[in-house]
């Protein structure tokens, strides 16, 4: 199988190619820097510039599979020209493969794109599983909204497509978990406001085994990538303590002051939401990492 994917040199992308490799496909990559081009055994590299709306057409050659995974970061303070720098981002890089696709011969039947559990809103009793309709209104939920529908537009060529829903990737080589484990590793690691959030999340080894998984059964649809036990940001605080063999002693971090230093992206570290990953379950996919002890005393030890 030949696989095209972009965000390759990403968190997830790195994952997901050493997947393929490892189980012989070949895969296709996109990146906006002609110094990350490689062609090595089943690894070809391609350029693309969507803000130019330029792409290399040879990317598509023989391609089974498109993974869309590339976007900008949301972890980068949310002013307004970077909030247009996120929906760009995630929206022109998929018009452009979408019209590459409109324009061209190719035999590419299935789709999968990256998107956030950021669409469902905050609730202290609400469980949300694919099912769910409700979308939340703030910045991001209109984000993924419109992420998803570029993804939906695909449909049109009669392709198959899949969207990820993804919670914060547990890993040890990038995102969110080296920068909690910071201030704990230094004695000063406390929780968030009331600490009661519960907070999705996924080890990086099984969402890279879920898009594998969604390739292999080529899956459609809504997909909560997101492992099937939540926790809550002071569970989640202690066992990340308890692995490290680190105290803690401080009180919990009020709201405002969160908003004072990060602005608008406070937000992040304050949903509570319960989700759940009820087609993946169901599609009898295996997580590696259920329970956040696992993933963490994996990542951490």
């Amino acid at each position: 199988m030949k696989v095209l994917i972009t965000g390759a040199t990403g968190l997830i992308g790195q994952e997901l190619t050493k997947l393929l490799l490892q189980n012989n496909h070949t895969v296709h990559y996109l990146t906006t820097s002609t110094l990350k081009i490689q062609n090595r055994d089943n690894y070809f590299g391609f350029y693309w510039n969507p803000k130019e709306g330029k792409i290399d057409e040879n990317c598509m050659d023989g391609i089974d599979v498109i993974v869309h995974l590339a976007g900008a970061s949301i972890s980068n303070r949310w002013t307004n020209s970077y909030k247009q720098e996120l929906i760009e981002s995630r929206l022109l890089s998929a018009n452009l493969l979408f019209h590459l696709l409109k324009k061209s011969p190719n035999q590419v039947k299935h789709y999968i794109s990256a998107s956030g559990t950021a669409i469902y809103p905050d609730s202290d009793t609400a469980v949300y599983d694919e099912t769910s309709t409700a979308i939340d209104n703030s910045f991001l939920g209109k984000l993924v909204v419109k992420w998803e529908e570029s993804a939906d537009q695909f449909q049109l060529l009669n392709i198959k497509v899949a969207k990820m829903r993804t919670g914060v990737v547990f890993s040890n080589k990038g995102g969110a978990l080296p920068e909690m484990v910071k201030p704990i590793k230094m004695f000063v690691g406390s929780g968030f406001g009331s600490g009661k959030q519960l907070q999705t999340w996924i080890h990086l080894n099984d969402i890279a085994s879920l898009y594998y998984f969604a390739i292999q059964n080529q899956t459609e649809g809504v997909i909560n990538a997101v492992a099937p036990n939540t926790i809550t940001n002071q569970a989640l605080t202690k066992e990340i303590a308890q692995c490290l063999h680190r105290p803690l002693f401080l009180p919990n971090i009020p709201q405002w002051v969160m908003k004072l230093i990060l602005g608008e992206m406070h937000i992040l570290l304050f949903n509570n939401k319960n989700i759940l990953p009820k087609r993946a379950l169901d599609l009898g996919f295996q997580f590696q990492f259920p329970t956040a002890e696992k993933a963490l005393q994996n990542l951490l030890k």
